[in-house]
């Protein structure tokens, strides 16, 4: 198994050579990302705040169904304009912040560059990404 995820590494490392496959892959990865960590977000404040899935639906004048998605992961492009109503009736906001001077490096500069000096590296780190965000709900 371990020689299968070598090449499965390998293999994508040679991928994102190509200027464009990185840039969709970096943009995906983010999106990926940065989602689950809303969504994960949210789900922990509704629970926290005791608020059932229907009872986040009738705050925001939706059908059930749409919030039962949203923390299902089957919505796997959700609007923002949904996430914020969502936020908003846990009483949160949606913010922006920075990468870390680290992380822009590592995948802005890859990104607005469109090479990497360690694809497998890079490959690697947005990977994490997606799993941190997965595992810390």
């Amino acid at each position: 198994m371990a020689n299968g995820l070598s090449v499965f590494w390998d293999d994508l490392a040679k991928d994102l050579e190509d200027p464009e496959f990185l840039r969709e892959y970096i943009v995906e990865s983010m999106r990926i990302a940065t989602i689950d960590d809303l969504v994960n977000s949210l789900d922990q404040a509704r629970e926290a705040s005791g608020m059932t899935k229907a009872d986040l639906a009738r705050a925001i004048s939706v059908e059930p169904a749409v919030v039962r998605r949203l923390f299902s992961g089957s919505h796997l492009n959700p609007t923002i304009g949904t996430v914020a109503e969502v936020a908003a009736a846990l009483g949160m906001r949606i913010t922006m912040e920075r990468l870390p001077a680290a992380e822009r490096k590592a995948v802005t500069d890859p990104l607005i560059q469109g090479r990497s000096t360690n694809p497998r590296k890079l490959a690697e780190h947005l990977t994490s990404m997606r799993t941190r965000s997965k595992t810390a709900a």
